[in-house]
């Protein structure tokens, strides 16, 4: 190892996410009990989250923290809506087994709050959803042979935003893990 390469911190891969109520994580993560074979991947019920700022390599961990610490001071906490559970995201060739979520303007601005706090952009219009299930390959057999495809009733008063590491990459399902523990906490003003 060079001195260059002991002088540099040391890198995390994190992302900002929403995290739900254990009992929300339950009947979620129950929704794909009945996929299995080697080509699907289940989300354990801790891990499944919804993603407002994709992954990005930080190794100013103390600084991420802070910038996370002053978006939700501006944003009230808000109502979560669980809509549709299916395949997708392409139904004809899918790749997940994920919930899709109302896209509220209060998650909206939100989500362009931290954006624009963690300098990050994302050219994909912003589709909220939650993966359950990853396909590795012939999501078309799997999601004949397990249809799942219907409406939700389901929602979570949302009041905290976390920063999150993403596992290392390889085979094993390593789980996300809360970086530091840390959550900021929206105001708990209704909306």
């Amino acid at each position: 190892m060079t001195a260059s390469e002991q002088d540099r911190p040391e890198s995390h891969k994190v992302f900002i996410a929403l995290k739900f109520a254990p009992e929300v994580l339950q009947q979620l993560a129950d929704m794909s009990a009945s996929l299995e074979g080697s080509e699907v991947r289940r989300v354990a019920a801790g891990d499944i989250h919804l993603t407002l700022v994709p992954p990005w390599n930080e190794s100013a961990i103390f600084s991420a923290v802070s910038k996370l610490s002053r978006v939700p001071e501006h944003h009230d906490s808000f109502e979560l809506h669980f809509k549709h559970v299916s395949y997708g995201a392409d139904p004809r060739h899918p790749r997940f087994l994920w919930v899709e979520c109302l896209a509220s303007s209060e998650l909206g601005e939100l989500r362009a709050a931290l954006l624009t706090a963690f300098e990050r952009s994302e050219q994909r219009p912003f589709r909220p959803h939650v993966t359950l299930a990853r396909i590795r390959e012939r999501g078309g057999r799997v999601a004949r042979k397990h249809p799942i495809d219907r409406d939700l009733v389901l929602s979570q008063r949302i009041t905290s935003v976390e920063l999150m590491r993403s596992p290392p990459p390889g085979p094993s399902v390593t789980p996300c893990s809360r970086l530091c523990r840390y959550w900021a906490e929206l105001s708990h003003n209704p909306s």
